[in-house]
């Protein structure tokens, strides 16, 4: 007890400072920035609302979303890797409700080949066939009322409300100011109704691939190439992460059994098991994984490190995962 009572006083927020030092190094501008923007696949309402994801640094192909693929090493064994050539938004749509209504999770879900190692600055999530996803929550209007966004690990949350949002469904400490978020600052309201045919831009930093800002664009300024190159990406289902092509047949994207069983197949983060594992009480904490019901995949999506906290903040239980974090629809 001890030693984890250090570990978390002393040297876990160290670590972390180190980290963070890699958000905030001075992103370099790009003319045009480079969009992902949805190209059918679902139906109207999740091409409607799909976030457009902004990438910074896109020469480097870490930097830009892929499609998981599969195939076979020099030693017939099945390697999981990101085909950054051929980009995809997974999609999954899901219904909850509350004692106040009844809403619809469009949730969408993307892939890179990796994070880099690097020791300056410190990139603590480094590691391979890394992910994030974008929920935008509608109300029973169609509405959009909430946008949360968080890594495939389950780390680095950001819960957000839009104008659509009623008042007393903030937190109750909810303050009119930025959002600070693992080392960058969010906006603390996204307003959806002062834009025409509004769109979510997601901008991703370059190599960590962290959010570091959100904001509603008109179309007609996504339009401009002058200031955009615009990558149109097809929405696939998420299933088809479950059956990704293989030789003649064809394998998932997570382990299906064992100790790893529901997360993704060449994702564990050495750093962030060997620094982390002791106070998470979890040996692959970091490792990306599948999203869903607990009961169905077997794996939490916790989104809060402290063990005490794992059923709470799982955000497979969209309505529990909500009033954890102080959401009150």
């Amino acid at each position: 007890m001890k030693v984890f009572k250090f570990f978390r006083i002393l040297i876990l927020p160290a670590l972390l400072i180190i980290s963070a030092c890699a958000h905030h190094q001075r992103v370099p501008a790009e003319i045009p920035n480079t969009l992902y923007s949805a190209d059918g696949g679902g139906d109207e309402i999740l091409n409607q609302f799909a976030p457009i994801f902004m990438v910074h640094g896109y020469s480097a192909a870490y930097n830009r979303i892929g499609r998981p693929a599969a195939r076979y090493d020099s030693q017939g064994n099945e390697q999981i890797y990101i085909d950054s050539e051929n980009p995809v938004f997974y999609y999954l749509k899901q219904h909850f409700t509350t004692d106040k209504g009844s809403y619809t999770n469009l949730i969408y879900r993307v892939h890179f080949s990796k994070i880099p190692f690097s020791l300056i600055p410190f990139n603590l999530t480094a590691g391979g066939n890394v992910g994030l996803m974008v929920v935008i929550t509608l109300d029973s209007r169609a509405k959009p009322v909430l946008v949360t966004t968080v890594h495939t690990c389950g780390c680095y949350l950001a819960i957000l409300p839009t104008s659509f949002l009623p008042g007393d469904a903030l937190p109750l400490n909810w303050q009119d100011k930025p959002v600070r978020a693992y080392g960058e600052k969010l906006p603390w309201l996204l307003d959806y109704s002062s834009r025409d045919n509004p769109g979510l831009v997601v901008h991703l930093r370059p190599g960590v691939h962290r959010i570091m800002d959100l904001e509603i664009m008109a179309a007609a300024e996504l339009q401009d190439l002058r200031r955009f190159s615009v990558i149109k990406t097809p929405l696939q289902p998420v299933r088809e992460l479950e059956q990704i092509p293989l030789g003649k047949g064809s394998t998932s994207f997570y382990y299906q059994k064992g100790s790893l069983k529901g997360h993704v197949k060449g994702s564990v983060k050495f750093l962030e098991s060997i620094l982390l594992s002791l106070p998470s009480l979890d040996l692959f904490v970091g490792t990306d994984k599948v999203y869903g019901d607990r009961q169905e995949t077997g794996n939490p999506f916790y989104t809060s490190l402290k063990p005490w906290n794992r059923n709470a903040s799982d955000m497979g239980d969209f309505v529990r995962f909500l009033e954890f974090w102080g959401w009150r629809l």
